[in-house]
């Protein structure tokens, strides 16, 4: 009786201490996740421009601090042939658009990005791709006589296959108008030339 009363006593015992164990034991720290910040895109622009199926060019600029000045890359990826090719440049302007064309018809294609220079003042860096390089081509500045009257505001665009430019300029006959002024753009021998459009050259370059 004696055996069986003391061996009780040692379970109660032992119980009773494991039970202040459980008690005393330290709960495991939540561990506190903090929430992942999206990040900005690190690309002010980004196109990608198929010119046919399996050969892309993407344009990609990049810079930090100030808008206008930076870089940006052009990355030819010919998927068919495994032919990959890349060119920098230094950027001095906000890009704000890019396309492809092949304005002079030698089947080589043109890419053309736009650039504003200043605050209302576009411009165009101009890259013909052809025998595995990025040839650059020179854009024409406007000369005295395209630019009187010139106040920025350009528009390029592309009309049935052509290259046109439109700004705004003040009327040389009441300086508190303004009028339109188009020009076309030619590309022969990896030059450019220009030549403006009357308006009535304009309604019919529309109806065709």
């Amino acid at each position: 009786m004696k055996l069986q009363k003391y061996t009780l006593q040692h379970l109660l015992c032992i119980t009773g201490m494991l039970f202040c164990l459980a008690c005393t034991e330290e709960k495991p720290k939540e561990v506190a996740i903090a929430p992942v910040k999206a990040s900005k895109n690190p690309f002010p622009f980004y196109k990608d421009i198929e010119v046919k199926p399996g050969l892309n060019f993407e344009i990609i600029s990049w810079g930090k601090g100030v808008d206008s000045i930076g870089g940006y890359q052009i990355l030819m990826s010919d998927s068919i042939r495994n032919n990959y090719r890349s060119a920098a440049v230094d950027r001095k302007g906000i890009i704000t658009d890019a396309w492809n064309m092949d304005l002079d018809n030698d089947g080589n294609p043109e890419l053309y990005i736009q650039l504003l220079s200043k605050k209302n003042v576009s411009d165009l860096n101009v890259f013909e791709y052809a025998g595995g390089d990025f040839n650059k081509i020179s854009f024409p500045s406007l000369n005295d006589k395209q630019k009187k009257g010139y106040t920025g505001n350009d528009k390029f665009f592309i009309k049935n296959g052509d290259l046109f430019r439109s700004f705004p300029v003040k009327d040389t006959a009441d300086s508190t108008k303004t009028v339109t002024k188009t020009l076309q753009y030619r590309l022969s021998g990896n030059s450019f030339s220009a030549s403006e459009v009357k308006p009535a050259e304009e309604d019919t370059k529309a109806k065709k």
